[in-house]
């Protein structure tokens, strides 16, 4: 059964004071206004979060958003897959409906992270480690600089190249009014600034950030009858790759982004050569290499020119991260992923705004942990 996207919503991302009961509200409210869905039309309920009992204490955040936007009695469930917890819960979505089990299923994500300390949310985002490795003080910045490193001197690329991807980010972010930065950063100004994970620096970061998004899936056939604007999922996968990193054959290769979207090619009857634009997990800098290389759009150790090409540019070849990434736009862990929907579904039917680019098939990779666990998903714009 065909699946489509008929509506997207998402709050300002940032330092908020709303908690995550409030952020959640606004992105579902918002997404049932965008789809011109009742409350009462909702089958089923999916709410991507990562660590709200971690974070704000509190816990059956679905539930609460399911009394909060009326959407009783249906389904309610809460997906955790740390940060490509949004990209599950599209997997969940999609399946929802494909299934036959919901003609009207709401996804919604969100994460409430910055009324914490720096060191607090680094511990709770660090749990996602393994143990054996936690316990040795390794953090997902620590895993970030050392593949940076290994990559930088195996392949012979300038440590420049990341810095690009920084600032090509941040300069997309400008366009994008819900980005957590919406201002432009220099080579220089990334270059030079405080090293937190040699050879990786301040801006080789994203963020920490409260916000949520949220994307309403129906039937291919329900689209028809509601909008002529609609996206449709034509591949969604999941995989994963070893938790303990060191365990990897390679660390320069994400093993779960190349099964995931070889998965999601496969299922769409697509390639890479087919994409017109792409939404990737830059946590940091070194990812939307790696990922590149996984997607299959680059070749191993090559990804590295395209930035320094401006081959992922708006204008260039294959714009990457229009929304300004996770980099500019900001990381709120269980929003992320179902933002990057948002992304390429507004991209497809065109209600991107200034960041608007010719675009029929997307891609968003969604990135647990260090690779830990990875979902693809490919969008058509409707025929």
């Amino acid at each position: 059964m065909g699946v489509a996207v008929i509506g997207a919503s998402m709050t300002k991302f940032g330092q908020r004071d709303a908690w995550i009961r409030e952020l959640l509200s606004q992105a579902g409210e918002e997404c049932l206004d965008d789809a011109d869905v009742t409350p009462k039309e909702v089958e089923h309920l999916y709410v991507s979060n990562m660590a709200s009992g971690e974070f704000e204490g509190q816990t059956g955040v679905m539930n609460m958003l399911a009394h909060d936007l009326g959407v009783l009695p249906a389904y309610a469930e809460r997906v955790d897959q740390t940060s490509s917890s949004g990209g599950a819960g599209i997997y969940e979505a999609w399946q929802s409906v494909a299934s036959g089990a919901s003609d009207m299923t709401l996804l919604v994500g969100g994460e409430k992270m910055t009324h914490k300390t720096t060191g607090e949310a680094t511990d709770i985002i660090a749990s996602i480690t393994h143990p054996e490795e936690y316990k040795h003080g390794v953090t997902l910045p620590s895993f970030a600089g050392l593949t940076a490193r290994h990559y930088l001197e195996r392949f012979d690329a300038p440590r420049e190249s990341l810095a690009r991807v920084a600032v090509k980010n941040h300069k997309n972010g400008v366009d994008n009014p819900k980005a957590q930065f919406q201002k432009e950063i220099t080579m220089e100004k990334a270059l030079d600034s405080p090293i937190i994970a040699d050879p990786l620096r301040l801006y080789d970061f994203c963020p920490i950030t409260d916000g949520s998004a949220a994307m309403m899936f129906t039937t291919e056939e329900r689209a028809k009858e509601i909008t002529d604007e609609y996206a449709v999922v034509s591949g969604v996968a999941g995989a994963t790759d070893t938790q303990v990193v060191h365990e990897r054959d390679d660390p320069t290769v994400m093993g779960g982004v190349v099964e995931s979207s070889k998965q999601a090619y496969e299922m769409a009857g697509l390639g890479p050569d087919d994409l017109d634009v792409a939404e990737l997990h830059d946590m940091f800098t070194i990812l939307e290499f790696l990922q590149l290389e996984g997607i299959g759009v680059a070749d191993q150790g090559t990804a590295w020119e395209m930035a320094m090409d401006g081959a992922t540019e708006k204008d260039g070849e294959l714009p990457i991260n229009t929304s300004g990434g996770l980099k500019s736009k900001g990381h709120p862990l269980g929003a992320s992923g179902v933002a990057q929907g948002v992304e390429i579904y507004e991209q497809l039917v065109g209600e991107a705004g200034p960041r608007q680019v010719e675009a029929d098939t997307a891609l968003a990779c969604n990135v647990g942990g260090f690779g830990n666990c990875v979902i693809t998903t490919i969008m058509e714009a409707a025929e």
